[in-house]
C-alpha cells in the first residue's frame, strides 16, 4: 500500500473510532429505520450512470493531497447546481476531513438541494461508514480495493446491496479489478493517478478495458482535465469519467459541463 494511502487509512480509523463512541451503530441503523437520508430509489447510482449511457460523475472537493487547497472559497453549493444544471449523472462528495478538507455536514447540504444520486467519497474501512452513509442519503459508497481485503470487499458490497445502494470499487491494478469483478462489482473505477508520486498517466485505465465484463460499469479516474480527455474516454469505451478537480477550478463549471456533453454528440 502506498503511503500516503496507509497515513489517511490510519487518520480515517483513528476518526471512527471516536465516532463510534460518540454514535453508536445502533443509533445509526435507528435513523435509518426512522427514514433519515431517504434514497431518491434503490440503486439510484448504477442505475443513473447506465441511464446516461456515458455518464459524468463530478466531485465535490476543496483540496487533496496531490494539490492542496483546490478551491479557497470553495462555492461547493454553486457548483453542485452547476453539475445539475449541466447534465450531471451524480456528484461525488468528500467527507473525509483532514486529507481533503471534506465534512458530512457539507454533503447533508448537498444532499438536501439536488436531485440527482450522491456519492459519499470517503475511506471506508468499516461496515459502520456504510450504514452511516445511508443514513445520510447517499446512493453510493466508495471501496478502495488496496484498503480492503476480498472476503471485506465482498461483505461490504453485499451490505450496500442490503441497504439499496451501490458502492464505486476504485482499483488501480489488473489484480485488483479481476478481484472486483469476482467479488460482484458492479461500478468499477480505474484511478490513473500514481499514489508513489502523484503522476497521471490517463492511458493507465484504458489498459484494463479489456478485463471488465460488458454488464459493468468502468469509470476512469484522475487526470480528466477537458473536453478531448472526456472524448478519449467515450471513444475508448468507457461507461464514464469522475472529475474533480477540472470542474472545481473552472469559473463556470455549467458552461464547462455544457462544452464537455457537447464533444460526446
Amino acid at each position: 500500500m502506498k503511503s500516503i494511502l496507509r497515513e489517511i487509512a490510519k487518520s480515517t480509523a483513528e476518526r471512527y473510532e471516536q465516532r463510534k463512541r460518540d454514535m453508536p451503530l445502533c443509533e445509526v441503523k435507528r435513523k435509518i429505520a426512522d427514514g433519515a437520508g431517504s434514497l431518491l430509489g434503490p440503486f439510484a447510482f448504477e442505475n443513473a450512470l447506465r441511464e446516461a449511457g456515458f455518464a459524468l460523475i463530478c466531485e465535490i472537493k476543496k483540496a487533496s493531497p496531490s494539490k492542496g487547497v483546490i478551491s479557497e472559497n470553495f462555492p461547493y453549493m454553486q457548483k453542485a447546481k452547476d453539475y445539475v444544471w449541466g447534465g450531471a449523472a451524480a456528484i461525488s462528495c468528500l467527507t473525509e476531513p483532514k486529507y481533503f478538507l471534506g465534512s458530512d455536514a457539507i454533503f447533508s447540504e448537498v444532499r438536501g438541494k439536488v436531485n440527482i444520486p450522491m456519492l459519499r467519497k470517503d475511506f471506508t474501512l468499516d461496515e459502520y461508514q456504510i450504514y452511516e452513509s445511508r443514513a445520510l442519503g447517499a446512493d453510493a459508497v466508495l471501496l478502495i480495493s488496496p484498503l480492503l481485503s476480498e472476503s471485506q470487499m465482498s461483505d461490504f458490497l453485499a451490505l450496500a446491496k442490503e441497504l439499496g445502494m451501490n458502492a464505486l470499487c476504485e482499483c488501480r491494478t489488473e489484480d485488483e479489478i479481476e478481484r472486483a469483478v469476482e467479488t460482484g462489482a458492479k461500478v468499477i473505477g480505474v484511478n490513473n493517478r500514481d499514489l508513489s508520486d502523484f503522476s497521471v498517466d490517463v492511458s493507465r485505465a484504458e489498459r484494463f478495458l479489456g478485463l471488465v465484463p460488458p454488464d459493468r460499469v468502468l469509470i476512469t479516474e484522475s487526470g480528466i482535465r477537458d473536453a478531448g480527455d472526456v472524448r478519449r474516454a467515450y471513444r475508448q469505451g468507457f461507461g464514464g469519467v469522475l472529475m474533480g478537480e477540472a470542474p472545481m477550478r473552472s469559473d463556470d463549471a455549467y458552461r464547462f459541463l455544457l462544452e464537455v456533453k457537447e464533444c460526446l454528440r
